[in-house]
């Protein structure tokens, strides 16, 4: 990480980096997530699940090598090394939709902490660097206009030391304007935002009635945490750097991807 993108991930507790996937790969995956999107179930395969009422669309990471390669983003890589401290694993890769068509709801403010416990998730700063037990990598795939909806963060959240009180900021459920400390974040498709689990969240109703809202989220964990649940089917379609990734090994280990600066795949 940078002095700069280090110091707002640790002011706000997230951070927006613009035009992180280039051109190409921008538009190589969103052909893919098109392509997951459209088939029919019928037409999938195994454990490749979700229809446009739904929400999400299961391990779309997986679905074509355009779309995995977003899990090793040059631009997004060495973060992923700094906050796992070496020893990164991909834990899931959901692609999640919001369409005009299908979901279009609000999601409730929450966060790890808030429902798992203060354990659940850690946030760290020593030897000026970030540790980060559990955050995710959302690569967009479409503009996000202001108006449109989308995520919403409460800023500064991943370091406070009392709990949120529930009935705050509308109980929780925000479906309009968010309240004064409450940001929505609008990415471009390109963008990628960087957030922790320990952060305050939710997302906004989808009000775009002309357009999508795709956007993979990427799990990342320490690898000696619990791995994610990947269904063998699935991890044999993977490369082998991908596969070394999503593998759980003891604290002491290092990965040979995790001594790579770029990492690239294996066709």
């Amino acid at each position: 990480m940078t002095d700069e993108q280090r110091y707002l991930f640790d002011l706000f507790g997230y951070l927006h980096l613009k035009n992180a996937l280039s051109p190409k790969e921008l538009n190589a995956a969103s052909e893919a997530a098109n392509r997951y999107i459209e088939s029919a179930p019928e037409d999938r395969p195994p454990h490749f699940k979700g229809s446009l009422p739904e929400k999400g669309f299961s391990h779309g990471f997986a679905f074509d090598r355009a779309l995995e390669r977003l899990v090793f983003l040059p631009t997004v890589w060495p973060i992923v090394l700094e906050l796992t401290n070496g020893k990164p694993m991909l834990v899931s890769g959901t692609m999640m939709v919001d369409d005009p068509q299908g979901h279009t709801k609000a999601v409730p403010l929450h966060c790890a902490r808030d429902d798992y416990g203060f354990e659940s998730a850690r946030y760290e700063v020593r030897h000026d660097r970030i540790f980060c037990d559990d955050f995710v990598v959302f690569p967009y795939l479409d503009d996000v206009r202001p108006g449109d909806g989308g995520i919403l963060v409460l800023p500064g959240s991943h370091k406070s030391l009392f709990d949120r009180p529930r009935d705050l900021f509308s109980d929780g459920l925000i479906e309009k304007d968010p309240p004064p400390g409450v940001v929505n974040i609008t990415p471009s498709a390109g963008d990628v935002l960087i957030m922790p689990e320990c952060v305050t969240h939710g997302v906004l109703p989808w009000n775009a009635a002309d357009r999508q809202r795709r956007v993979l989220t990427l799990r990342y964990r320490p690898h000696h945490r619990q791995e994610g649940p990947i269904p063998e089917e699935v991890r044999q379609r993977l490369a082998p750097e991908t596969q070394e990734l999503i593998a759980t090994e003891h604290y002491t280990h290092t990965k040979e991807i995790a001594k790579l600066e770029k990492v690239t795949l294996s066709e």
